[in-house]
């Protein structure tokens, strides 16, 4: 990173966690159809491991939503996080295993709690689970009709505390609106103790369960400013709930797109799949965000914009740049994009040194 010349040499630099979201189900979305195979998906995350990252992602969808089956001729690969990620496990040995997210909706909490508890076994404890509301009705309601009626909030939550106790206790029930089971007793246990759970998000829920409930806040593309007021609103949750915040994480899915000059990165991000993916959620997550809004809200620029991008996002206390999503038309690309982002990028903020 260029050092400004306003910006003192002996400032010390407060190291920052980067990862990569690797693609299990975003063709389609960020990423044209057909996108990776099974193998390419294992091919980025073994990149990632040996460029120096942190963690390594995987997205969760158990159906298309109705905007790619209205925008692709042909359905996109999904492929399943946790056997994915397990996989991963298998070929690596330190980098860390997320869900950037699992959408806890349509999952049931007690064949989750196993699922989750193996992998974290099978990889001597490395696993982060991210886990939010998802951002597709449509998916939810055509998964799980039974529930299509019913706060997605409170399915959210009552699966946290579910997850809590299978964890926790030799036999746990849990009694909540949605979820019911009696008398459970799920072994092996988890490796760690408590499991990082991150609660994924934007919306006024997702930090309450964070502060309330979870080890981490995930949100995803949003600037600065937003980071900072999170993490007071996520605090004031915390103390409410008789939790330190400080042992809450602060983290953030981001895009990043690199090019050598503005022009060069914005025909690049055009060109790709990723504006059907903003444009997807208009009414929600991107609702009034312009392009231009969407780049400043991203690490979308050239390496120098980007880094400055980071350096503001870190001093709004942001811990972790989790489950990045690298823009590409290819594999090839988006492993490109990853190398790009790991040389000119990152070396910057993971080291205590002086700048």
């Amino acid at each position: 990173m260029r050092r400004s010349p306003e910006q003192p040499a002996t400032t010390e630099v407060r190291s920052l966690k980067f990862g990569v979201e690797t693609p299990t189900c975003l063709a389609g979305m960020m990423y044209p159809t057909p996108f990776a195979t099974a193998q390419d998906v294992i091919r980025v995350a073994l990149e990632a491991e040996q460029l120096g990252y942190y963690d390594v992602g995987g997205n969760d969808h158990l159906s298309t939503m109705r905007f790619i089956r209205e925008a692709w001729t042909e359905p996109p690969d999904f492929y399943e996080p946790l056997i994915t990620l397990s996989n991963i496990a298998a070929r690596t040995s330190v980098i860390r295993l997320t869900t950037g997210i699992l959408v806890l909706p349509m999952r049931d909490p007690v064949l989750l709690a196993k699922q989750v508890a193996t992998l974290d076994q099978l990889s001597n404890g490395r696993v982060i689970l991210g886990v939010a509301v998802g951002g597709y009705r449509d998916e939810f309601e055509g998964v799980v009709p039974d529930l299509a009626d019913a706060s997605r909030a409170v399915v959210a939550a009552e699966g946290i505390e579910a997850l809590r106790g299978l964890w926790n206790d030799r036999r746990f029930s849990y009694a909540g609106k949605y979820r019911r089971f009696d008398d459970v007793e799920s072994y092996p246990k988890p490796v760690q103790n408590p499991l990082p759970i991150y609660s994924g998000g934007n919306v006024e829920g997702s930090l309450r369960r964070a502060g309330e409930l979870c080890d981490g806040w995930l949100p995803a593309k949003v600037g600065p400013d937003k980071i900072r007021a999170g993490r007071e609103k996520v605090a004031a949750y915390a103390r409410a709930a008789g939790r330190d915040p400080s042992e809450i994480v602060t983290a953030l899915q981001s895009v990043v797109c690199l090019g050598d000059t503005r022009d060069q990165v914005r025909e690049r991000f055009e060109r790709s799949a990723f504006d059907l993916f903003r444009r997807s959620l208009g009414t929600t997550m991107t609702k009034g965000m312009s392009l231009d809004a969407y780049f400043d809200a991203n690490l979308i620029g050239t390496p120098d914009e980007v880094c400055a991008k980071v350096e503001a996002y870190r001093e709004a206390g942001l811990e972790h740049f989790c489950a990045t999503l690298f823009v590409g038309t290819t594999v090839d690309e988006l492993i490109d994009q990853m190398r790009l982002f790991a040389r000119d990028v990152m070396p910057a903020f993971q080291s205590t040194q002086p700048k």
